[in-house]
């Protein structure tokens, strides 16, 4: 039986991301839910996957809610789609959908919805016969209150309802869909400046976000960390003249989930450490407040490791007379967690109440050549809902 759940876990991971285990002091902090982590849409995603302090649009659930208390249409909802890791398997794919609504010039309700399909999956025991077939699939639902606290500043809160079915139940009677709740904090800085008699934005945000209870798919027996995050960004924007504007953001991310210690644990002969049952417990039996404190300073590296696990997200934005976008992106992941470092670009149209946005991404580095996540597509169509509801 746990052969079976090590390799469902090995299956759902290789499903959601590709990474390179050459490095000898490689240690990823493992989390669930992984999906939450994932970009759903467009814009963000063609500018390296940044977008907490960037200017705010249909799709800053993800991002930043708070970011739509400075919204100046008084509705909006958009629908992204994100055919993923086709460079492997050519049937999962993540939906997003999400809308505001602006109830006065200071309050603002939103919701969302993710849905992630890992398509058909068959499984299969360490000897290689077939154990089962399933349709693993997850989805999170949440809503949002932002409101503008003062001239320069708003804050934002989100309340989301978590289900991933990874197809445990398929395989034996222990297994289980796991269900948890999170909740978002998050605010955001936007102040109008003039540089040369030219209009010009400068922005900062923070979202902590996924901050809720464990999630488990053996009813209880182990309770794993969802993806909380801390996020915290700058922007800057610039309009150059009448029909040219130009801005550029930066995130910064870092897991607030504690680092595993594999020190005096034995590893495999590919130099992997195995299992534990004492120290797999151990780590999973921390509250999520005191690991969220714990994950500034665990590091078994030291503050070395601690910076490593910070990521860096950046991309610039061009946009001609409101109408025509152009984006470019950079999304660094250090190597010992993951290494994830890809080039992002993307396109924008805008017309009357409609836009469309791609983004695309080009892996960067040997290590990264072949990596599942090249050649990745995310499409996000947005409507002004504001021209009708005026």
């Amino acid at each position: 039986m746990k052969t079976k759940r090590k390799l469902i876990v090995s299956i759902i991971s290789l499903c959601l991301y590709s990474v390179a285990y050459a490095q000898a002091e490689y240690n990823v902090i493992p989390i669930s839910v992984q999906m939450l982590n994932i970009a759903p849409e467009a814009r963000g995603t063609a500018m390296g996957d940044a977008g907490v302090a960037s200017t705010p649009d249909i799709s800053s659930q993800h991002w930043n809610p708070a970011k739509y208390a400075f919204m100046d249409s008084k509705s909006g909802a958009s629908l992204s789609i994100t055919p993923w890791l086709r460079q492997l398997i050519n049937d999962i794919n993540l939906f997003y959908a999400v809308g505001y609504y602006k109830l006065d010039q200071r309050n603002t309700v939103s919701a969302s919805l993710r849905y992630f399909s890992l398509g058909d999956l068959i499984f299969y025991d360490e000897e290689g016969y077939e154990q089962g077939t399933a349709k693993p699939n997850e989805f999170a639902i949440d809503a949002a209150y932002s409101i503008k606290l003062a001239d320069y500043i708003s804050g934002g809160v989100a309340l989301r309802f978590i289900h991933s079915d990874l197809g445990y139940q398929n395989l034996d009677d222990e297994g289980t869909a796991g269900n948890a709740f999170a909740a978002d904090l998050s605010f955001y800085f936007k102040k109008k400046i003039a540089i040369d008699r030219n209009n010009a934005d400068v922005m900062a945000g923070i979202n902590i976000s996924n901050i809720g209870t464990k999630v488990s798919y053996d009813d209880g027996v182990t309770n794993e960390y969802l993806p909380a995050n801390l996020r915290i960004g700058a922007g800057f924007w610039y309009e150059m003249d009448r029909y040219n504007k130009i801005g550029a953001t930066v995130d910064f991310n870092k897991l607030l989930v504690p680092t595993p210690d594999y020190r005096g644990v034995q590893t495999d002969e590919d130099g992997n450490p195995e299992d534990t049952y004492e120290k797999k417990q151990a780590y999973y039996d921390e509250s999520v407040i005191g690991s969220i404190f714990k994950s500034f300073g665990d590091a078994p590296g030291g503050g070395k490791e601690e910076l490593q696990e910070i990521d860096i997200c950046g991309g610039i934005e061009y946009i001609y007379n409101d109408m025509v976008f152009a984006r470019l992106g950079y999304h660094y992941n250090h190597e010992n967690k993951g290494n994830l470092k890809y080039c992002t670009a993307g396109l924008g149209l805008k017309y009357q109440m409609f836009n469309i946005d791609a983004s695309y991404v080009f892996t960067v580095g040997q290590a990264n050549s072949n990596s599942a996540l090249a050649n990745t597509i995310r499409i996000t169509l947005g409507f002004d809902l504001g021209k009708i509801l005026r």
